[in-house]
């Protein structure tokens, strides 16, 4: 099974749009699309459906998402990923860096991490 996004509702959504039209086989869902969870939910429960559901969170979220992940790995739960966007690098350049860590990555490879975009 290939990485699976979901963008938080405070991601643009213009990159799942930009994601799409490079890459028609990833699947990239927003907060907010049916079968996610709806806009508004917290945190920690994005988290848990994250973990249900095995989808990499992809966020701006900096200032309260790391203590929301160390709770629930504490807790004992299990993240496949959380993708934490830069504010100052574009869409395009996001894109660019979650399509190349969708293909170039193990489905478990970013499982329990909180990994900063750009990626280096």
């Amino acid at each position: 099974m290939s990485v699976r996004l979901l963008l938080d509702e405070n991601v643009d959504v213009a990159l799942s749009g930009a994601l799409r039209r490079r890459d028609a086989d990833l699947i990239v869902w927003s907060v907010g699309d049916p079968g996610t969870p709806p806009r508004g939910t917290p945190d920690p429960e994005l988290l848990r459906w994250c973990e249900e559901h095995d989808f990499v969170l992809v966020t701006n979220n900096r200032r309260t998402m790391p203590a929301h992940l160390i709770d629930h790995l504490r807790d004992g739960r299990h993240i496949p990923g959380i993708f934490q966007r830069s504010p100052e690098i574009g869409i395009g350049e996001t894109s660019e860096r979650l399509l190349l860590a969708a293909g170039a990555s193990r489905p478990d490879e970013h499982r329990e991490q909180m990994e900063y975009l750009p990626l280096l």
